[in-house]
C-alpha cells in the first residue's frame, strides 16, 4: 500500500459512505410521513438520531485508536446496512426510532478512523513528515461529490416506481444499504493496516476511557490544536445558520414554498460541486501561500466575504446574490478543509488521532446547535439578512483564530499503537511556538451534520 493508492482508497471509502446520506436525503421524513409519522414523531427520529451520534462520538473515537480503524469501520458498515433496512421497511414510531439508533451508532463509528487509517499508512510508507494535504483534500472533494450523486440520484429513483412489494420512497434507502455492503467489502479487503498491538478485552476496556481522556486533555494543552477547535465552532455556526437560514430566504425571494424547495435544491446541489472543487484547489491554494494555516485563513475569509455581502446586497439583487454567496461560500470552505486537517494530524500521534477528531465533530455538532439557535432566533426578530451577516462575522473570527495558529517542527514522533493505557499519545508541548513549520497539521474541517 502506497502513499498514492492509500489516498485513493481514504477517497473511495469516503465516498461509499456519503452516498447512502445522499440517497434518503431527500425521501427520508417523506417515507416516516407516508407511514404514519406526524412532523413532529419524525423530529423526534431526526433528533434521536443526532443525539446518538453525539453520546457515540468519543468513545467510538477512542475505540478506533484502541483496537485499529479496520474493524471499527467494519463495524459501521454492518450498522449501516442494518439501520437503513430497519428505516426501509419501517412501519410504527418506535421501528423508525430503532433505525435512527442504529444509524446514528454506525455514523459515529465512521467518525475518524478513515481518516486515521489513511495518515497512519502514509507515515508508515513515506515517514513522518510526508505531505498530507492532497490526500486528505482528495478525501473532502469524495465527500461533497458522494452527497451531490447521492441526492440527484435519491431524488430521481422514486419517479421510477417500487420494486415488487418496495414502495418508491424507499427505493433509494435500499440501494443506500446495498452501497453500505460494498463499503463493507472494500474495508475488510483494501484496508491493510500498519501493524499495531491487539489488546484483549480488558485491554479495551481499560484503554477507550484512557485514550479519551488524553485526547480531551491534547486538545486543550495543544495551542494549536485548541484554537483550531474554537475557530471550527465559529465555521460550524455559520454553517448550521446558512442551513437554516437559506431555504426560506430563497422561498420569500421566489414567491412560494414549492418553488423555493426547488430553487433551494438546485442552489444545495451546487453547494456541494463548488465544495468537491474547492476541496482540489485547497493543496494548489496551500502551495502557493506557502503554507496550511495560511491556506486555511484564505479560505474561510473568501466564506466570510460571500455571507457578509449577500448580507447587503440579497434583498437587492435577489435569488443570484444568494446562489453566488452560498457556492463561494462552500468553494472557500471546501480550499481549507484540506490543509487544516493537514494541521490537525501534524499535532497528534497515532495513539488519538480518531479521538481528537471525534472531539472535533463532537464540537462542531454542539457549536452548529448553538448557532442554529442564535442565528435562527436573530433572523425571527430582524429578517434573514442580519443572519446572513452574523454568520459572516463568526466566519471573520474564524479566520482570526486560525491566523494566530504558531506551527512548531514536528515534536512528537508518528509511533505505532502500543500497549492500551500507556502514554504513548502523549504529545511534549515545549518548544518555540513561534517557529514556523511545513510539516504540521490541524483538525479535519466541517463535517456535515444533516
Amino acid at each position: 500500500m502506497t502513499a498514492r493508492r492509500a489516498a485513493r482508497r481514504y477517497a473511495l471509502l469516503v465516498f461509499l459512505f456519503w452516498v447512502p446520506t445522499g440517497l434518503f436525503l431527500a425521501t427520508k421524513v417523506l417515507l416516516m410521513l407516508d407511514r404514519g409519522l406526524s412532523l413532529a414523531e419524525a423530529g423526534t427520529v431526526a433528533l434521536v438520531f443526532s443525539l446518538t451520534v453525539a453520546g457515540l462520538e468519543l468513545p467510538t473515537g477512542g475505540l478506533a485508536d484502541v483496537i485499529g480503524r479496520r474493524a471499527v469501520l467494519a463495524a459501521s458498515a454492518v450498522l449501516g446496512v442494518c439501520g437503513l433496512g430497519l428505516l426501509a421497511f419501517a412501519d410504527g414510531f418506535w421501528l423508525f426510532v430503532a433505525s435512527a439508533v442504529v444509524r446514528g451508532a454506525s455514523r459515529a463509528l465512521s467518525s475518524g478512523p478513515d481518516q486515521a487509517w489513511y495518515v497512519d499508512t502514509v507515515h508508515a510508507t513515506d515517514g513522518p513528515d510526508a505531505p498530507l494535504t492532497a490526500g486528505l483534500a482528495r478525501g473532502e472533494a469524495a465527500s461533497s461529490v458522494g452527497l451531490a450523486l447521492g441526492t440527484l440520484a435519491g431524488g430521481v429513483l422514486p419517479l421510477l416506481g417500487g420494486l415488487g412489494p418496495v414502495p418508491a420512497l424507499a427505493v433509494p434507502v435500499l440501494v443506500a444499504a446495498a452501497i453500505e455492503v460494498v463499503r463493507l467489502l472494500v474495508t475488510l479487503f483494501g484496508m491493510p493496516e500498519p501493524p499495531h498491538v491487539r489488546p484483549s478485552l480488558a485491554g479495551v476496556l481499560r484503554g477507550v476511557p484512557s485514550t479519551v481522556a488524553t485526547g480531551l486533555r491534547l486538545s486543550v494543552r495543544d495551542a494549536a490544536l485548541t484554537r483550531l477547535l474554537v475557530a471550527g465552532g465559529f465555521a460550524g455556526c455559520a454553517l448550521a445558520a446558512i442551513e437554516l437560514l437559506t431555504p426560506g430566504w430563497l422561498a420569500s425571494l421566489v414567491g412560494g414554498a414549492t418553488r423555493g424547495a426547488t430553487t433551494y435544491a438546485t442552489v444545495a446541489a451546487l453547494g456541494f460541486v463548488a465544495s468537491a472543487v474547492g476541496s482540489l484547489l485547497g493543496p494548489w491554494v496551500e502551495a502557493r501561500l506557502g503554507s496550511p494555516v495560511r491556506a486555511g485563513v484564505a479560505g474561510i475569509a473568501v466564506g466570510a466575504v460571500a455571507l457578509l455581502g449577500v448580507a447587503v446586497t440579497g434583498p437587492a439583487l435577489g435569488v443570484p446574490a444568494v446562489a453566488v454567496a452560498y457556492v463561494l461560500l462552500f468553494v472557500g470552505m471546501g480550499v481549507t478543509a484540506g490543509p487544516q486537517a493537514s494541521v490537525l494530524h501534524g499535532r497528534v500521534s497515532p495513539g488519538e488521532r480518531a479521538t481528537i477528531v471525534s472531539v472535533q465533530s463532537l464540537f462542531l455538532q454542539a457549536a452548529g446547535a448553538v448557532g442554529a439557535l442564535a442565528f435562527g432566533w436573530l433572523a425571527t426578530a430582524w429578517g434573514p439578512a442580519p443572519g446572513f451577516g452574523a454568520a459572516g462575522l463568526a466566519l471573520v473570527a474564524a479566520a482570526v483564530l486560525i491566523s494566530r495558529i504558531r506551527l512548531t517542527p514536528r515534536i512528537a514522533p508518528a509511533v505505532d499503537r502500543i500497549a492500551v493505557g500507556s502514554t504513548a499519545g502523549q504529545v511534549d508541548l515545549s518548544g518555540d511556538w513561534d517557529s514556523p513549520a511545513t510539516n504540521a497539521g490541524i483538525a479535519a474541517d466541517f463535517e456535515r451534520s444533516t
